[in-house]
């Protein structure tokens, strides 16, 4: 494996660190720029990813899912239980949301690294237990769910990049899944998609709750998914995508057939996608390439999707993989965003933390890795994917016609031509990429499949 040297990681840290500042988000009320921002905007971002007007509050919550089973207490090597081990599965949930317009407060989140020991400040514009904006509807609900292993902030650029335009936004640390708590990936693989409805089952209970700052501020019947990697294949099941039964039949998957409970055409699995969701975006979703869905199974997604990979993702695969989901998906409109050349973080990961430029001996490998990529730089790809996600959300949650124009694209952007006349109208031979500059959305394919396609 190549191994930097430490003048190259010193270097790759000043950059991050460069990128991250020199780029901060210009917004009424930001903190001055500092180390591993999470707002960065770059001179070329797309017009989407700008803050919107509201600004952000973030606070914690806990929660606990009851008498769920225990994938940690059942020994694969050992009978089959007769009932199930089970627990209270814990889930802690960071929720980003409209805040008033004079709220103040701490501008820091704590989180951890890749290695699941380094502990570092993430700074962006979301202010913690700020006070929520009053006197508006309530705003559609938006759930992330982050990849194995992550935490509730892997995507914390994108979550509070969404509060600002109008949406509550409500990140999962996924027990058995995170960076300290990486454990069997039967647990991942058995209880993503219904750690997603609980969270979701959850949310709608606060919000009609006397005194919760929820209270009238989410509108949790108007919703969405957001996953990434193994958020991205609890977002597919969510969405009606069952899995195959050479899933569940997996030695090293779920224990003896517990993935049954997401098979396709069971009543377990019929039972799971929710109306309350009415479109998922996935990142990166990973299962094709194991074979967890099929051309049958994947017919089951009934929910509006944008997919987002990379076209050199090798984790989750691309032509096998990402791609083949958005193909085989023929029951629902879908698109297909893809960043040529990138790998698995395609436009999910928040950029590194400085603290994070360093070889770890556990885990093999620069803990970076985790976060960058070799070829596009992160707040770019974030940049990108602000704006992808907002023009889809705008117009699947919130009904708004303008962002189709965000959306209707030629689908090679190196392809596109601009032809503008001197007073700023389109020549009818213009097909640059809405809402780009003329060399920004270079290395991008945007692709659209109707349903029955």
């Amino acid at each position: 494996m190549f191994k930097f040297s430490p003048l190259i990681a010193v270097s790759a840290m000043t950059i991050a660190a460069f990128t991250s500042n020199a780029f901060a988000a210009s917004h009424e009320g930001a903190p001055a720029p500092a180390t591993n921002r999470i707002d960065g905007q770059r001179y070329d971002a797309p017009e989407l990813s700008a803050y919107g007007q509201y600004k952000i509050g973030v606070r914690t919550i806990e929660m606990v899912n009851p008498g769920q089973i225990d994938i940690l207490a059942i020994d694969p090597a050992a009978e089959k239980p007769a009932e199930w081990p089970r627990y209270d599965r814990p889930l802690t949930v960071e929720v980003w949301y409209p805040a008033d317009s004079a709220a103040e407060g701490s501008h820091e989140l704590k989180a951890f690294l890749r290695d699941g020991k380094t502990e570092v400040t993430l700074v962006g514009q979301a202010m913690r237990d700020a006070a929520p904006v009053t006197g508006t509807d309530a705003f559609p609900l938006v759930i992330i769910s982050h990849g194995y292993p992550g935490n509730r902030f892997l995507l914390s650029h994108l979550a509070e990049n969404l509060a600002s335009k109008g949406y509550v936004v409500a990140s999962i640390d996924h027990t058995d899944s995170t960076y300290r708590t990486k454990a069997a990936f039967g647990s991942t693989l058995v209880n993503r998609s219904i750690d997603q409805k609980f969270v979701l089952n959850e949310l709608a209970r606060l919000t009609g709750e006397d005194g919760n700052f929820l209270k009238g501020l989410a509108n949790t019947d108007n919703a969405a998914i957001i996953g990434y990697s193994m958020g991205g294949y609890g977002a597919v099941i969510s969405a009606g995508g069952g899995v195959t039964q050479k899933a569940v039949d997996y030695a090293w998957g779920g224990p003896f057939g517990t993935l049954g409970v997401h098979l396709s055409g069971s009543d377990t699995h019929n039972a799971l996608p929710d109306p309350r969701v009415k479109t998922i975006v996935a990142f990166a979703p990973w299962g094709k390439v194991q074979g967890f869905w099929d051309e049958e199974t994947l017919k089951g997604i009934n929910k509006p999707a944008l997919f987002v990979a990379g076209s050199m993702d090798a984790t989750a695969g691309y032509e096998a993989g990402v791609r083949s989901i958005w193909k085989g998906a023929t029951s629902v409109d879908r698109a297909l965003l893809t960043y040529v050349d990138a790998d698995h973080n395609a436009g999910a990961t928040m950029p590194a933390p400085a603290e994070s430029f360093k070889f770890d001996e556990d885990l093999g490998f620069y803990v970076a890795e985790h976060y960058d990529d070799a070829v596009w730089d992160t707040v770019r790809m974030n940049n990108i994917a602000q704006h992808f996600v907002t023009a889809w959300l705008g117009l699947h949650l919130k009904g708004d016609e303008k962002m189709a124009a965000f959306l209707d694209l030629t689908p090679n952007a190196n392809d596109g031509v601009s032809a503008m006349e001197k007073d700023g109208t389109k020549k009818p031979e213009h097909t640059q990429w809405t809402g780009f500059d003329t060399r920004a959305p270079r290395g991008l394919r945007y692709e659209v499949l109707k349903a029955g396609e």
